[in-house]
């Protein structure tokens, strides 16, 4: 049979299951395109700018069963989008990245948009393919899904040449995707060996993340048989309940909240799952492992990388934590309630939150306060997408998540202006669900007029937008040391313009007695299907635990000339000015 490579292409994603696709058409796209809008399982999502594309891709793989999938022209289509699939790539999120090509029938160089896009993309995906015959597409393609979504998950880039998608050529057949059947989960040495380091330690304590989003009940079913108290990283904030008794919040080290780092003082054995123990996530590594550290996670290159464990498993963390489950069970019974530890966890809790209401400042809006409302009126299983900034460790600090895969947002590429297409990516996977972003200014700023393709597809998504006219988190990083703010001022912007540039509803937040009535006000607007700026006059002036203590960590790790020059510096302008 002849098919064109458009035709093949769009085959495959609908073998795979894809629903969605995110880009801007261009010359080398318009026949994959068309195909794209025969599709009855396929919608393509035109948006304004591809790296916002990228980023409600990885929205989708992140929050739901089917791939993000890219459909991007070479060149300056694909640069665009770079951001948001290496923020897939860190941050361990399957995208498939599918990007025209110059024509390969072609002896003419220096074709429009030609460039090695390979060399460019081999740094940000797991792989890269060019297609060089129709014979090769739906192959190609079912190969690149296997990859993106096996072992730690990530982007994989395929160049369809554009000669191949226009064309029509011979194919010997049409196969269905099947997926490989799993691989037994072995490691039944390490199983015992963890089992009996946790069965014996005094206070054993959990630490999970991104890779235990599909291990939410086997990860409560752990922390309730040993009683553990369980600390999460800002990507596996959905991974345990935040209404929990053992729940003590986003890490555990000098940059972590009360509870967490009362809860954990005591630790002799922490079963680490799905976490690299990264920069973020470790506080600028200022924690404290202790001897016994059980570290699963399915990528092998993570354990021992930077703590060395006494038992490392690299597996899936559901399969692995659902047979240490059975290896506890068997050898030993279930630790009684521990009720002190529950009284002092929530202790720690209420006294932290009550240190920000201490806070308050007049016409502005206190995070505490306004997170108060915010998890009143939100379902247990809205979604919460956050973007990166000062923002992002208020949230982790002071909403509690009750519901699994509940909550996105960038870490380790750590890409501002993911927030807006992301949740755009969240409503398509989820139209039935609640979902509500949290994002600084300066972040809003860089991707905001995203909110068209939001109010094209008639999405009911809030945006909180925390106002303040800085780059906050940069500028408490350096008032701290330098008692300046060099370039991290923002200019005047006006969000109800926003508003009313794209087609989105306007809701002012000015202070702390307007929070319940404009949270309220939002919600209902958002049921109509329509996009909700609500501008957040937030106050700042309370650092959170986490700049507190990375900032602090970072210092202690100075050469001692470094302390006194930094420290000599800090004074000086103090008194001066």
């Amino acid at each position: 049979m002849k098919k064109s490579g458009a035709w093949l292409a769009t085959y495959a994603l609908e073998q795979i299951g894809a629903r969605f696709t995110f880009g801007i058409p261009g010359v080398h796209t318009t026949e994959l395109y068309d195909e794209l809008n025969n599709s009855k399982q396929i919608t393509p999502v035109l948006v304004t700018h591809e790296g916002g594309g990228a980023f409600m891709a990885d929205a989708v793989s992140r929050l739901s069963d089917s791939i993000g999938v890219l459909t991007v022209v070479p060149a300056a289509g694909l640069t665009h989008a770079s951001s948001g699939i290496g923020e897939a790539f860190l941050d361990g999120v399957p995208m498939l990245v599918i990007c025209g090509g110059p024509r390969t029938d072609s002896d003419y160089r220096f074709q429009l948009h030609q460039m090695d896009l390979h060399k460019f993309m081999s740094g940000l995906t797991k792989a890269t393919f060019r297609v060089t015959s129709h014979e090769e597409v739906v192959p190609t393609l079912f190969e690149a899904y296997a990859i993106a979504t096996g072992g730690e998950p990530g982007p994989v880039f395929v160049e369809l040449p554009v000669n191949i998608l226009l064309y029509t050529g011979a194919v010997s057949d049409l196969p269905r995707y099947a997926a490989a059947p799993p691989e037994p989960p072995g490691f039944e040495t390490e199983i015992v060996r963890a089992a009996g380091l946790l069965r014996s330690a005094k206070h054993p304590c959990l630490f999970v993340g991104w890779g235990t989003r599909d291990a939410f009940d086997q990860v409560k079913e752990v922390a309730e048989w040993l009683q553990a108290p369980v600390a999460t990283t800002l990507q596996g904030l959905s991974a345990f309940p935040g209404n929990h008794p053992l729940h003590v919040g986003f890490g555990f080290g000098a940059s972590a909240v009360p509870a967490a780092r009362n809860a954990f003082k005591d630790c002799d054995c922490l079963l680490a799952v799905g976490t690299r123990f990264s920069e973020i996530a470790t506080g600028s590594y200022g924690i404290e492992v202790p001897e016994n550290l059980i570290h699963i996670d399915i990528n092998p290159d993570t354990i021992d990388a930077n703590y060395p464990s006494k038992v490392g498993i690299p597996g899936d963390a559901a399969q692995v934590l659902g047979q240490l489950l059975k290896a506890l069970e068997a050898g030993g019974t279930r630790r009684a309630v521990n009720a002190p530890l529950h009284a002092q966890i929530q202790g720690d809790k209420v006294a932290y939150r009550q240190s920000w209401y201490k806070s308050d400042a007049p016409d502005r809006v206190n995070p505490a306060r306004f997170f108060d409302q915010l998890r009143r009126q939100t379902p247990g299983d809205g979604i919460i997408v956050i973007d990166d900034g000062n923002h992002t460790f208020l949230t982790a600090e002071l909403m509690p998540i009750h519901a699994p895969k509940s909550v996105i947002l960038p870490t380790d590429f750590n890409c501002m202006g993911y927030a807006v297409p992301a949740a755009i990516g969240a409503k398509l996977a989820h139209p039935g669900r609640l979902v509500q972003t949290i994002v600084g200014d300066g972040a809003f700023l860089m991707t905001c007029m995203e909110i068209l393709t939001a109010t094209s597809h008639q999405l009911g998504i809030i945006y909180y937008v925390f106002h303040d006219g800085e780059l906050s988190q940069i500028a408490q990083a350096q008032e701290i040391p330098y008692n300046r703010k060099p370039c991290t001022a923002i200019g005047p912007v006006n969000l109800e313009g926003v508003a009313l540039a794209t087609g989105a509803a306007f809701v002012s937040m000015p202070g702390n007695d307007s929070i319940e009535a404009a949270v309220r006000q939002a919600i209902e607007i958002s049921r109509s299907g329509r996009p909700v700026i609500v501008d957040v006059k937030i106050d700042y002036a309370k650092r959170t635990a986490f700049t507190e203590g990375a900032v602090k960590t970072n210092f202690q790790r100075f050469p001692l000339n470094q302390k006194v020059r930094t420290l000599a510096r800090a004074l000086t302008r103090r008194v001066t000015g």
